[in-house]
């Protein structure tokens, strides 16, 4: 394993893994899809994979996905029916495919709940048509991201969904001293990631990382390596919403009734989240 402090470090790593004679190398995030893809390339005896990027069309090379918009859907959906106020957000750390699959689930999802409501509930921090809302512009500045929270929160938002990674930790420490909204953590779930935040998580839109890296990393272990693209999605688990915890009797019992009827809709293909 090894990490990068910054952009520089992502080539000499990866080298020194190839140098090493590993038999595959998974980069993980975007940021480093790219040098990835040049080492595929550049190795071609060497397999790779990367998660949250798309293929560089060599044989060597496996794109780990996933369709965060459908259980996104479902966070909005259960966001917009939760939310007293009417007001629900999201915000992201960088403006990447990773992050804005996200936050365009949850503001159709969102949508999708005025439209079989005949509702209006608000959704801040992303326009699906322009392609853009609010970002930290980094996954680090949790100055921001606790600003950008406080005023979401003075918009009268009571639901907020951070994609920022660790981030998040900073909405849900607002959440908790300001009594005013609830938190859906991203990636992981929260309850089990970071319990000192459970007070305040609705749930959590959960990518099956893990699921996808231990798959690639088994297969390339009985030569069963396939550059064949892994779309982790609703129907293959591969991404879900995680249970509802400790908030769960706020949950009305009719509320996740729906959310789960949805949730089969969606892997049906009744219900689009695109």
């Amino acid at each position: 394993y090894l990490a990068a402090t910054s952009d520089a470090d992502y080539a000499p790593n990866i080298k020194k893994l190839v140098d090493e004679k590993c038999d595959i190398i998974i980069g993980v995030g975007f940021l480093i899809a790219g040098a990835v893809e040049e080492a595929a390339k550049k190795y071609p005896k060497t397999n790779f994979a990367i998660v949250d990027s798309g293929p560089a069309g060599v044989a060597n090379h496996k794109a780990l996905l996933f369709a965060t918009n459908q259980s996104s859907f479902l966070a909005g959906y259960l966001a917009a029916s939760y939310s007293k106020t009417g007001v629900v957000a999201t915000y992201g750390g960088m403006n990447f495919p990773g992050v804005t699959d996200f936050m365009d689930g949850f503001v159709k999802g969102v949508a999708h709940y005025n439209k079989v409501k005949k509702t209006s509930v608000k959704a801040l921090g992303w326009d699906p048509a322009k392609k853009d809302g609010t970002f930290v512009g980094n996954f680090s500045d949790s100055a921001k991201a606790l600003q950008i929270s406080k005023n979401f929160e003075l918009q009268n938002a009571d639901v907020i969904f951070p994609v920022a990674g660790g981030l998040g930790g900073a909405t849900a420490q607002n959440a908790m001293t300001s009594k005013k909204s609830v938190v859906i953590w991203v990636d992981s779930d929260g309850f089990i990631a970071a319990p000192q935040y459970k007070s305040v998580l609705l749930t959590s839109v959960v990518k099956g990382v893990g699921t996808s890296v231990q798959a690639v990393i088994a297969d390339e272990a009985a030569g069963k390596f396939s550059a064949t693209g892994y779309n982790g999605n609703l129907k293959n688990a591969g991404t879900f919403l995680a249970p509802y915890h400790d908030l769960i009797r706020k949950v009305p019992t009719a509320l996740r009734t729906e959310v789960t009827k949805l949730g089969n809709d969606i892997r049906s293909g009744k219900v689009s989240a695109k």
